[in-house]
C-alpha cells in the first residue's frame, strides 16, 4: 500500500471545489510530525476547556473512556479495540471526502471514515473540509453510544437506498445528517447540550449555538428538517433540538420513500425561517445573519 495522499478542497474563482477520493488507507501514524501532534494537542485542549457544561455528557464521557487526550494524535487501531467492543463500529482511514455512495456503504457496515491528515497551524479556526480533528474528535465519541451508533448505521442504509432513488431524496437526507449528526442539539435534564460533530469541533460555534440570541432553536421534526436549507459558510441560523437519541433512531425506522414524496411536494424552508407549527426553544434575533447562501 502506497503513501496516502492529503486531499483538500481546491480554491477556484467559484470558491472551494471538493476533491473526492475512494480509497481506504492505513493511518500513517509514524509519519505524523511534531507540528501535527501539536495542532491536535492545541485543538483538543481548547475544546475540552469550553465543552463541559455545553457538550452532552455522553460525548465527554466517551472521549475519556476511549482514552483520547492532548498527548498525541490517537491511533485508529487502539480506538478500534474499544469501539468494536462497545458498539461493533470500527474506524477506517481515508484521504479526504468520499463520494456519497461510498460514505453510505461504510456507515451501513458500521465503518466510520476518518481523514488521516490534520489541518495546518494556520487553519486552527477554520478549514474548508473535514480533517482528522473534526472526524476523530467530533464524530467518533458518540459512536460509543449504542442508540446513536444504531442511528448512524440506519442512516447509512437509508443513504444507499436514497442514492438509488435520486438527487432530490439525497438532498433531503443530507439535510437530516446536517441538522443532527453535524449540528444537532439535545434537550437534557441539565439544559440544552451539543452532540453535533460540527459544533463540538468548533470553538466559536460551541459558544454561539447555545449562548447567542441570533439563531433559532427548534424542536426536532423529521419532515421539517428534510425541507430546511442550511449554511455551509457561516454559523447556522437554526439548530434543531432532539429530546433523546431514541427519538433519532425511531425517526429512521419508517420507509422513507413516501416521506421523500411528501416533502418533495412542499416548498423548501429557508435556513432562518420559523414556522407556525415549530416547537420553538428560541426564536432568533437574526443578528449578523448573512443574506443568501442557503443550500
Amino acid at each position: 500500500m502506497g503513501q496516502p495522499q492529503r486531499l483538500e478542497a481546491s480554491m477556484t474563482e467559484k470558491g472551494y471545489v471538493p476533491v473526492y477520493a475512494t480509497g481506504v488507507v492505513e493511518q500513517p501514524w509514524d509519519d505524523y510530525s511534531d507540528t501535527d501532534h501539536q495542532v491536535w494537542a492545541e485543538l483538543f485542549r481548547r475544546q475540552r476547556e469550553i465543552l463541559p457544561g455545553r457538550a452532552c455528557r455522553e460525548f465527554l464521557d466517551a472521549q475519556d473512556i476511549m482514552g483520547m487526550s492532548a498527548d498525541a494524535i490517537p491511533k485508529f487501531s487502539e480506538l478500534n479495540e474499544v469501539l468494536r467492543e462497545a458498539t461493533g463500529w470500527t474506524l477506517v482511514g481515508v484521504e479526504g471526502l468520499l463520494p456519497e455512495l461510498d460514505f453510505f456503504q461504510l456507515l451501513a457496515n458500521r465503518q466510520f471514515p476518518v481523514t488521516w491528515w490534520i489541518r495546518k497551524p494556520e487553519q486552527l479556526d477554520y478549514i474548508a473540509e473535514p480533517d482528522l480533528f473534526h472526524d476523530l474528535f467530533g464524530h467518533v465519541p458518540l459512536l460509543m453510544n449504542p442508540v446513536f451508533a444504531d442511528y448512524m448505521a440506519a442512516y447509512g442504509r437509508g443513504g444507499v437506498k436514497a442514492h438509488g432513488i435520486g438527487p432530490e431524496a439525497l438532498s433531503q437526507l443530507t439535510r437530516l445528517y446536517w441538522y443532527t449528526v453535524e449540528f444537532g442539539l439535545i434537550n437534557t435534564d441539565e439544559g440544552l447540550r451539543i452532540y453535533g460533530a460540527g459544533i463540538v469541533s468548533s470553538k466559536g460555534e460551541s459558544i454561539h449555538c447555545l449562548e447567542s440570541d441570533a439563531p433559532n432553536r427548534i424542536g426536532f421534526d423529521l419532515e421539517r428538517i428534510m425541507r430546511t436549507q442550511y449554511r455551509i459558510d457561516t454559523y447556522q441560523k437554526t439548530y434543531f433540538v432532539i429530546d433523546s437519541y431514541d427519538q433519532l433512531f425511531d425517526a429512521t425506522r419508517p420507509d422513507f420513500t413516501p416521506i421523500y414524496e411528501r416533502v418533495a411536494a412542499l416548498d423548501n424552508v429557508p435556513a432562518g425561517n420559523v414556522l407556525d407549527t415549530d416547537r420553538v426553544f428560541n426564536r432568533g434575533t437574526g443578528e449578523g445573519w448573512a443574506d443568501g447562501g442557503d443550500v
